[in-house]
């Protein structure tokens, strides 16, 4: 009796209810015309600036989805330097950046190359540089040869929620995959990002890394449905959010007779969702132009232009002189009159609220929008 979708002698035939998916799937159509058309009509600066943005939330959070946290300002300074983006602040990034900026940029930049074999491999050695994930050794640039299983649990009381593909059949199963990705079909682009992704979850060719890879290959196939590398929406932000019904939906599918409605439904609200708060990423990427528009001839250093670009970023918690000396790298004494050359310029201001230390925050009324 078979347990696991890729069991069923259908498999990979999917199937889904049209009627289920069809008014979402008209909804997430429009909403990327209507992100397109409004990243038409901005400037070259600010539709860069977008882009960097994005790209940086959907490496940041797609490895945050599986507990590694990365470096934001390290992340965006390896996409900008590699995109010839010129921004203030760059920062050396460390190797596993670098690793997960390369696959990422790839799929996106390189979105038209078809999805090969040693494609694949290239991104997963990109994101295991020492051969190890966290202080195992694990297999890299080449599908697993063990067996792989997704449990839970204490040690001897372990539940098996997933058992993939056996390992001598992960080489012809992606085969499979590998050839329908790349050849033409009338299945519009979003749909197929949406089974590309479960499908190659289901397959879990790899010892680790499946998950990023799996999203990595969405956004490759999501870029081809728009027809254009630049990114202005993060479904990786979007699916950390909704972790868990994202790991709900996946545990219950894979167990279906190739049915995949309810995950289609799934992803095309996660999709709609992202879409949705792209609206305030631009908005923020606006506000913080006119900032600088504003203050393009206003004279700072490079201290203050990393802090403010913090400031208009979105910045958690409150900005003391303390955190000013951190972030920039600077004495209290250097922190402290950079803030006060900021006041006297109308760009800073003291906090209304009371308190044992002192805060800062922008005088202008440009603050990014955090939901």
């Amino acid at each position: 009796m078979a347990t696991y979708i890729y069991q069923h002698k259908n498999w990979p035939h999917f199937t889904w209810e049209d009627t289920a998916i069809n008014t979402l799937f008209g909804e997430v159509r429009n909403l990327q015309g209507r992100i397109a058309g409004q990243m038409s009509a901005v400037g070259f600066s600010a539709k860069e600036e977008t882009s960097l943005t994005t790209l940086t939330l959907d490496v940041v959070k797609s490895s945050e989805i599986e507990g590694e946290t990365l470096n934001e300002q390290q992340v965006r300074s390896s996409i900008a330097r590699r995109l010839g983006i010129d921004v203030a602040g760059l920062v050396p990034a460390d190797r596993n950046v670098e690793g997960v900026v390369d696959m990422m940029l790839d799929a996106t930049q390189n979105y038209a190359q078809p999805l090969t074999e040693n494609r694949l491999f290239g991104w997963h050695a990109a994101l295991f540089p020492t051969g190890h994930s966290g202080m195992y050794k694990i297999e890299v640039g080449r599908y697993r040869t063990g067996v792989m299983q997704i449990v839970s649990g204490a040690m001897g009381k372990e539940r098996v929620h997933y058992e993939a593909v056996a390992p001598l059949l992960v080489k012809s199963e992606m085969d499979v995959f590998l050839q329908w990705v790349n050849e033409e079909t009338k299945l519009d682009p979003v749909l197929k990002a949406a089974i590309a992704h479960f499908w190659f979850i289901i397959i879990h060719p790899f010892d680790d890394g499946n998950g990023r890879i799996a999203r990595a290959i969405s956004d490759l196939l999501l870029t081809r449905a728009e027809n254009s590398p630049e990114r202005f929406y993060s479904l990786s932000s979007q699916i950390l959010i909704e972790r868990k019904r994202y790991y709900d939906v996946l545990q219950t599918v894979q167990h279906s007779s190739g049915d995949i409605t309810e995950w289609l439904v799934w992803f095309l609200n996660c999709l709609k969702n992202a879409l949705l708060e792209a609206g305030n990423i631009v908005q923020n990427v606006l506000r913080k132009a006119e900032f600088w528009n504003k203050h393009e001839h206003t004279p700072l250093n490079e201290r203050q232009r990393l802090v403010l670009n913090k400031l208009l970023d979105g910045f958690t918690g409150k900005l003391k002189s303390s955190k000013w000396a951190k972030i920039a790298k600077c004495s209290p004494d250097t922190a402290l009159r950079d803030i006060k050359d900021l006041i006297e310029k109308g760009i800073l201001q003291q906090e209304q609220e009371g308190g044992r230390s002192t805060n800062y925050e922008l005088m202008d009324e440009i603050h990014p929008k955090n939901n």
